[in-house]
């Protein structure tokens, strides 16, 4: 079906990950792991209970969801660069059938199943550090696979911008790096001074940590019709941006 002919390039990219598969998770999920027991298990013994919960508790929904943002950001920044500068696939793919709405369509899937895969491997191994998930954490699935759809179209368009790989060590530290370091993942944003806390929830990786959590352990408060409507309609929003300036970089 033509509707679907972007799984094409999904299959692509999937058959390409599949010779390297190993290096590509250690890299994603070296990171969120490393944290986990660096402040989980390190920190964590000196700090008292949040709202209930451990810090080792506490941390880990967060670094799930951002080991979701990781990976889905690197494939479509690194990866989609080498594709569309280096290696010309693009160029090649829009020569077939297959449109710019194709490929963009293809590349945030693709970004986002790395993202979500990720995430399922972090979630199945909490476990093992003494966090058990509530059934709850079943409704993990859609929210990280719309983080992913996000993170990966944002990815996407910092890609249509590059000029080189250089250029994205400034997403990285002034995008990534904040996020993950103010989106509530390492303390509650509610216990911040009134301006602080509003910006801070703004942040798009925000609502993910916070809904994350709830999940997990089966715990909901707080205004839940929004922390999922805005998500997803500025999820949709950056998609529609990523294929805007791909398709002005691509056909001129």
């Amino acid at each position: 079906m033509k509707t679907l002919a972007f799984t094409k390039i999904w299959v692509r990219n999937a058959r390409v990950w599949h010779s390297h598969i190993l290096a590509t998770l250690i890299g994603n999920l070296g990171q969120p792991f490393l944290f986990l027991i660096a402040m989980g298990y390190g920190l964590g013994r000196d700090v008292g209970p949040i709202n209930g919960l451990s810090y080792l508790q506490f941390i880990a929904p967060g670094l799930v969801a951002s080991s979701v943002m990781y990976a889905a950001a690197f494939e479509t920044t690194f990866g989609s660069y080498t594709r569309l500068a280096m290696q010309k696939s693009y160029e090649a793919i829009l020569m077939t059938p297959l449109t710019v709405t194709d490929l963009v369509l293809g590349e945030v899937a693709w970004g986002a199943s790395k993202g979500l895969i990720s995430a399922l491997i972090m979630v199945a191994a909490l476990p093992l550090f003494g966090v058990w998930p509530s059934w709850w954490a079943l409704g993990l699935l859609p929210l990280l696979l719309v983080a992913g759809i996000f993170f990966a179209a944002l990815g996407l368009i910092m890609t249509a911008l590059a000029g080189n790989y250089e250029f994205f060590n400034y997403f990285i530290s002034l995008v990534l790096t904040p996020l993950f370091l103010f989106s509530g993942i390492f303390f509650p944003l509610d216990t911040l001074a009134p301006p602080a806390r509003f910006l801070f929830s703004l942040l798009p990786l925000s609502p993910v940590v916070d809904l994350a959590r709830m999940l997990t352990y089966g715990r909901f408060e707080g205004p839940l019709f929004l922390k999922i409507v805005i998500p997803v309609m500025v999820t949709l929003a950056t998609v529609w941006l990523a294929r805007l300036l791909l398709q002005r970089r691509l056909i001129q």
